[in-house]
């Protein structure tokens, strides 16, 4: 029950979000969802150093911040930064996006879900602290990004 509502609401999300493209150009779309996945990556980047890599030194307080981080962009309606124009260059903002994305919105709006999912379990993990339980539900994050990317990312 909780995942077909889950599904609906990140459907309607994603419908609503679509309908706020209108004001932004699509050149400023495609910045501003590089922007997005960017701060995303930067987060995802200071939990690997922290649980994967142990490069630095673990720490609750930080694991928590960016996987809020994350969890928030998820949910964040970047959807909209996905109107038409933006399956391709515009201006100086060059996109990686495969057209074929724009043809398959069930496909999207359930990777989308999955990727909330995802984060929300990450921050579950983070709040109880378990270094273990934040690696494993970080790889879960990762291969969510990964599904996408490998359907709708260029290389």
């Amino acid at each position: 029950m909780k995942i077909a509502i889950a599904g609906a609401l990140c459907a309607s999300l994603f419908a609503a979000s679509m309908t706020a493209q209108a004001e932004v150009s699509p050149e400023d779309q495609i910045q501003l969802r590089k922007a997005g996945y960017s701060f995303m990556s930067w987060n995802m980047g200071k939990i690997k150093e922290q649980v994967i890599d142990e490069s630095v030194t673990y720490n609750p307080d930080q694991m928590l911040a960016a996987a809020n981080a994350i969890s928030a962009i998820s949910k964040s309606g970047m959807g909209a930064l996905f109107g038409p124009g933006t399956e391709q260059n515009v201006g100086d903002q060059v996109t990686r996006v495969k057209p074929e994305m724009f043809d398959n919105t069930p496909d999207v709006i359930k990777l989308s879900g999955d990727l909330t999912k995802a984060a929300d379990n990450l921050v579950s993990a983070a709040v109880e602290g378990d270094q273990s339980k934040v690696r494993s539900a970080f790889g879960q994050v990762g291969d969510t990004c990964k599904a996408c990317h490998d359907k709708y990312r260029q290389k």
